[in-house]
């Protein structure tokens, strides 16, 4: 009985360590935009982190649509808002990234589909995003918003060694 118990030990040493190890790698993060008191955004995302070792376009797919750590962000609303030109409704939504050396696009998709998958036809919005150099490199991608102005907050997406954001208008 006791070598039984042993091996069921073991066995289940062996199959929790890798699970436990890969959660650690990718782990889901949330940026929130609070407007006043009971209006706001917020966004759900996958950390993820660079080998330093490597270049970055290695890294990231530059010039092709990406959604960090294989899922998209996804961004609720609870009240409509503005990205772009384009007006948005209370709800939920996927955003993917087309990433560049110079100028990274946001595209906001009225899918919800968490698979990772991007289809072009449910795209409500690409937008510029504009640049500006952050103080270190930054080999985690993460996601913030500032406040602008009370109505108004700026998404920001920072990695390397450069951060990119848009404006979202509460409406």
């Amino acid at each position: 009985m006791r070598r039984f118990v042993s091996y069921f030990v073991i066995l289940v040493t062996l199959f929790l360590a890798p699970l436990t190890f890969a959660q650690g790698t990718t782990s889901s993060a949330t940026a929130t935009c609070n407007f006043d008191d009971e209006k706001q955004l917020a966004v759900e995302y996958q950390r993820v982190v660079l080998n330093p070792k490597k270049p970055v376009p290695g890294q990231v797919p530059f010039g092709k649509v990406w959604a960090p750590g294989g899922k998209p962000l996804t961004l609720f609303t609870n009240t409509p808002i503005q990205v772009g030109a384009r007006n948005l409704p209370i709800g939920a939504y996927t955003m993917f990234v087309i990433p560049a050396a110079k100028q990274w696009t946001l595209i906001v998709s009225k899918s919800t589909d968490m698979s990772g998958a991007y289809d072009e036809q449910q795209d409500l919005v690409r937008v510029p995003m504009e640049s500006g150099e952050l103080p270190s490199p930054e080999l985690e991608f993460s996601v913030a918003f500032e406040h602008v102005t009370p109505g108004q907050c700026n998404i920001r997406l920072d990695l390397d060694k450069t951060g990119h954001f848009v404006t979202f208008q509460k409406r």
